[in-house]
């Protein structure tokens, strides 16, 4: 995992504004941009903000892409939201199982792996009950 001074040095180095919007010419530029359009010499494109770093992350790897994509704060936001939500059923499950199981006493608190090993049991027994 990416620590966030690592995240900045993995960053795409950044452009001027000028190189983005000419990025077109091949780094020829003579006047303004409204020169530019008149004499011929090479229109501003019409990049979007995203598409500039789009274009810097086409040479990378798929894997490094993906790498680059976790990093960021927005990512790892939704990611830790998701996995809060999975936790929570899961011990949800955990709870509702737990509810089913004959245990004395009643309340008793037990771990998951002690929830599964009873469960299993009791399904064991369940099942003994019904062949007999």
């Amino acid at each position: 995992m990416l620590n966030s001074d690592q995240a900045e040095l993995d960053l795409p180095p950044t452009h001027s504004e000028s190189e983005s919007v000419f990025s077109d010419c091949g780094g020829v530029h003579t006047g303004g941009v409204e020169d530019a359009g008149a004499v011929g010499l090479c229109a501003p494109s019409r990049m979007e903000p995203g598409e500039a770093v789009k274009k810097d992350l086409q040479h990378l790897s798929r894997e490094e892409r993906r790498r680059r994509r976790r990093a960021t704060a927005k990512y790892r936001t939704a990611h830790a939201t998701r996995e809060r939500i999975r936790v929570e059923a899961f011990n949800m499950a955990f709870a509702e199982l737990r509810k089913l199981l004959p245990t004395l006493p009643p309340d008793k608190k037990l771990s998951k792996i002690e929830i599964l090993r009873l469960a299993i049991c009791y399904i064991s027994y369940l099942n003994h009950v019904l062949d007999v």
